[in-house]
């Protein structure tokens, strides 16, 4: 049987992740109340971000930073997208 959450970005209960994408109290958080689809979304935004302020994701400042991005893109206002952001044309 799937693990299900009430997703705290979508406001309804669905399919939640397979595991803690952290070891940590962090990780466990994400892991009982993001949905797969909610933390699809977050990997997308993600993307976005690295390339839009060309971050180094393994340096801590740039953990940092998304760490901050991802809470409060899943339990804040939503997080802003960059001013200089424009979406790709479909």
């Amino acid at each position: 049987m799937a693990h299900m959450v009430f997703c705290v970005r979508n406001k309804k209960e669905m399919e939640g992740l397979d595991e803690p994408p952290f070891d940590s109290e962090f990780g466990q958080k994400i892991y009982k109340s993001v949905s797969k689809q909610a933390w699809a979304e977050w990997a997308e935004r993600q993307k976005m971000l690295l390339n839009e302020y060309r971050l180094q994701p393994w340096t801590p400042q740039a953990q940092s930073f998304l760490v901050e991005q991802m809470t409060e893109f899943f339990f804040g206002d939503g997080a802003a997208l960059p001013a200089e952001y424009v979406p790709p044309k479909a």
